[in-house]
Order: structure tokens, then sequence, then C-alpha cells
């Protein structure tokens, strides 16, 4: 009489089990696509009718096909932007936008990053987890700085490319992928792969639909509206109770700057006006225009301050004359600074320090 019951009870069970491993997958979605898309608010395509115009005619072209995109350009430029453009004016623009940036995973966790694991995969991986690649599952999958991916990682990168299919970390199972790959990078591939640091026939899987993606120097009419789309965009997050207004000449001071961090050094030089002149106007008197010859290290190009971003910035300058712009590998500025290549990548982003004139490797 008690078999029925049991059986009852045992199937109840089981299917509450199902429902909550299945919220769980729900509510870790839904996480993910709400960072992602805080991430992205407030971005949009400033300067597609004037110094971005081939450009977003490139992206009307391929966006409706599922072929990758290779995004090029210096740091700074909106490759995030544009692969964000290309996603959403895809038929893939319901499904999840994934970003990923290469440089910034530690080559110990990039397969788990990227592919997943299963419980009990490795010291420290008590429960399941889902990569980049499955999260991406019927959307886009974007990866950023994908020239620094270390060889290892490119072949495992490769073979997903070839086959749409992946395994978590310790499992067996295998994945089947409906994705599209959008890459970028600032690093120029061809010169890596005669260098033997970018597997050529990744080169070749990528490479398909290049889009190269201006300097703000090389499209100075954008400015306008950058200036003015990130004084609004700013004001808002910085919870200001008005939206200054900007000094008359003050844009002619932007326009004739070079602009060596591009439209993030542009974005940051806003966000650090509206902090010292909430009410404006906005002058840009802070701003160093000497600032243009970034890439020398002479100490004349700073002015003394106490400012911890600018004296790392003069650091950093000042070992990379030291390499003659040699970032990674032996004799590099990373190995004289004890840090990770990456990790320097990253800092002079963050910096609006460009390197790829610099760095040859």
């Amino acid at each position: 009489m008690l078999k029925e019951p049991l059986i009852i009870a045992l199937s109840n069970t089981l299917k509450h089990r199902e429902i909550l491993k299945y919220n769980e997958l729900l509510s870790d979605d839904n996480r993910y696509l709400y960072d992602e898309m805080r991430r992205i608010s407030g971005d949009e395509i400033v300067g597609a009718n004037f110094g971005l115009r081939e450009v977003m005619f490139k992206v009307q072209q391929v966006a409706a096909l599922d072929s990758p995109v290779l995004l090029l350009g210096e740091t700074g430029t909106g490759k995030d932007v544009v692969a964000n453009a290309i996603h959403y004016s895809s038929t893939r623009s319901n499904g999840p936008f994934v970003s990923v940036n290469c440089g910034a995973i530690p080559d110990t966790l990039i397969d788990s990053e990227l592919f997943g694991h299963e419980k009990g995969a490795f010291t420290g991986a008590l429960s399941q987890k889902r990569g980049r690649f499955e999260r991406a599952h019927q959307g886009t999958i974007f990866l950023d700085e994908i020239g620094e991916l270390p060889l290892q990682a490119q072949v495992r990168l490769l073979t997903v490319l070839q086959n749409r299919k992946i395994e978590r970390v310790g499992g067996v199972k295998t994945i089947q992928l409906d994705i599209r790959i959008i890459a970028a990078t600032n690093r120029n591939l061809e010169e890596m792969v005669k260098e033997n640091q970018f597997r050529e026939d990744l080169w070749f899987r990528l490479n398909v639909f290049p889009i190269l993606i201006p300097p703000l120097r090389d499209r100075k009419a954008d400015i306008p509206g950058l200036l003015q789309h990130f004084i609004n965009l700013k004001s808002k997050e910085l919870k200001l109770l008005e939206i200054p207004t900007v000094s008359p000449g003050a844009t002619d001071k932007l326009m004739e700057y070079g602009w060596p961090g591009n439209v993030r050094e542009l974005q940051n030089i806003v966000e650090r006006e509206l902090i010292l002149n909430p009410k404006g106007p906005l002058r840009f008197n802070e701003m160093s225009l000497s600032m243009k010859n970034v890439a020398g290290s002479n100490d004349e190009y700073f002015p003394e301050t106490d400012n911890l971003n600018e004296i790392t910035s003069r650091h950093i300058l000042r070992v990379l004359a030291k390499t003659k712009g040699q970032v990674h590998g032996s004799g590099g500025a990373a190995e004289l600074l004890g840090i990770n290549a990456s990790t320097l990548r990253n800092r002079m982003n963050k910096l609006g320090i460009e390197y790829r004139k610099m760095d040859k490797g």
C-alpha cells in the first residue's frame, strides 16, 4: 500500500529538482543579460552619418548574415559599440549578446570561462557553470582583444569555430552551438602570424569580413556630436540637476587635440570636467594638450601632480621608452614592471595610453 505514495513522492521530488535547476539556469541568464544591458545602455553610434559612414555601411551589409566579422582599430575607437550595432541589426537581436575580453582572463581560467565546467571538474568547481560560448547560443559572442589569447587557447577556439561544438571542462557531453562570431583587436594580426604569435588558420577563419574603425583624430567632424552625447550621458550618471553648457571656444580646443586615447579618452575628459565644474560652463582647461605626444616619455609632457593615474602613466611611458615600445616578452615593459602583459595592456587602455604604435610584437 505504501509503494504507490512513495513512487509519487519520489517523482515529485525529481520534478522539483528539475524545476529548481531550470529556474537557476533562467536566473543565471537573466542576471547575465541584465549586466550586459546595463553595460551597453547609453551607447549609440554617434558619427554614423559622418566619420563612421563607411563603417555603418559595412555593418548594414553584414548584419543580416552569420559570417564572422573582425573589427580592427586603435584602443578606444568604439569597437564594442560597433559589435553591438551588428548584433542588434541582425536576425539574432532577440538572442544574447555575450562579450568576452580575451586579454582580461587569466590563462588558467580561459577554458572554464569560455567553455564552462562540470561540478567537481577541478578544485573550487563547486557547481556546474556554463561558459560564454554556451551563454551565446542563438545569439552573438564578441571576442574582444582576440590578439591577447595565448596560442593554446587559440587552438581550442579554432576547433569551436570549425565545429560549432564544445564540451565543458570535466564533461563528456558535446554541446551544439548556434552562434555568430564577432572578434576585435587593436593589434596587427597579420604581423603576429608572421612572428608565430597568432595562428594563421585562426586568422583566416576570423578575417572573413574585416571592418576598420578609424581613430578619432581622423574623424574630428564627430567630436561635437560625441561631446554632447557624453555630456548628456555623464550628467545623468553623476546625477546633475541640469546639463551644463559648453563655453565658447572649448569645442575648438577639443578639435585641435590629437586624441591618442580616441573616443574613450574624450569620454573620460568629459567626465573629469563635469566633476570639476558641474554647473558649467565647461571649459576643459584641465586637459593637457601636450598629451598628443603621449608616445614620448619625457617629463616635460607631464606637469607636477599628485594624481595617481598621471603618475602611473608617466612611469609606464618611461619604462616603454626603455623597451622601445615592447610590451611583452623578454626585456619587455611587463617584465620590467613585474606584471603580466595582459594586465599591463588593460592598465594602458584605462589610462588612454596608445601602445599599438609602439608595440611591434
